[in-house]
């Protein structure tokens, strides 16, 4: 029992320092570590297709007005698992290679984004806003002021 004992302590001493020396030297993640989730809300248009396929219910998509959509990330729900990463048809969810998450405030692990679903003037179906360039206000015209021009 005592040599059995020895041998394995010798075998731990030979493999040297297997721990990470973390808190005191940076540890950078692996390439293809799921960390933190990122939204770029630039991007969303509202699809819900994360939704969809989130097993543990952490993004919910609701309906506040016909053209504005809500969804609500619950990160304290998350396992990381990136099958919203890889639904997503805009590239808007990223996995992050961020892994410090903890924090004290519940109000961190949740995020709220409203999507303004544009309309189309024809069928009245939804489609994605415009680019930032198209959002900029158009100069002309203007209904409803004397002599038509502002």
């Amino acid at each position: 029992m005592l040599v059995s004992k020895v041998r394995e302590a010798l075998i731990c001493l030979k493999a040297g320092r297997v721990t990470l020396g973390y808190p005191f030297a940076p540890n950078d993640p692996k390439p293809g570590f799921r960390g933190k989730v990122t939204v770029d809300p630039d991007l969303c248009f509202g699809c819900g297709g994360c939704a969809n396929v989130c097993e543990a219910g952490v993004i919910v998509v609701s309906d506040r007005e016909q053209h504005y959509r809500l969804l609500e990330f619950f990160w304290g729900r998350c396992t990381y698992c990136a099958r919203c990463e890889e639904v997503c048809p805009e590239g808007a969810i990223r996995l992050s290679g961020q892994f410090e998450t903890a924090t004290d405030d519940a109000r961190d692990l949740c995020m709220r984004l409203e999507v303004f679903m544009g309309p189309c003037q024809r069928c009245g179906r939804c489609f994605p806003p415009p680019t930032p360039l198209d959002k900029m206000m158009t100069t002309g015209f203007r209904h409803g002021l004397e002599g038509g021009r502002a």
